[in-house]
């Protein structure tokens, strides 16, 4: 008899440290919260099985941050805010990528608005939306 040790699988979705995210589920994730629909009548089901992304390092959002226009982050934020509220399994708190995501549009001077804070607001009860703990 041997002993070892066991390591569950990987589910297959749940991108690795080097991965790099997907675009194209970023940008149907776009395409889902421009949509009128709830977002999980407008999602597919494979879809709606990527919360991994929520808990992804705040430094991955914030490289990938750099290959998104600021229209398209904002899409991005608008989705994550109502993918936490909307979508079972999809809570993240103080790990949510709007955190990173916001900051990079700070960062490029393209601050949030009024309009566009209140509206984070309203629409989630994460408290650490839109820019994290302080």
């Amino acid at each position: 008899m041997s002993v070892g040790a066991w390591e569950p699988e990987k589910a297959p979705q749940q991108g690795g440290e080097g991965e790099k995210i997907n675009r194209e589920l970023l940008q149907r994730y776009i395409s889902a919260v421009q949509s009128a629909a709830p977002l999980p009548e407008s999602l597919s089901p494979e879809d709606r099985q990527a919360s991994y992304l929520m808990r992804l390092p705040a430094q991955r959002w914030r490289e990938e941050s750099e290959a998104w226009d600021e229209e398209q982050l904002w899409q991005l934020i608008r989705f994550f805010t109502l993918a936490e509220a909307q979508l079972p399994g999809w809570d993240a708190g103080a790990e949510s990528p709007v955190i990173p995501l916001a900051k990079s549009l700070r960062h490029r001077g393209a601050s949030l608005d009024r309009d566009r804070l209140l509206w984070i607001k309203q629409h989630s009860d994460n408290r650490y939306l839109p820019y994290g703990p302080l």
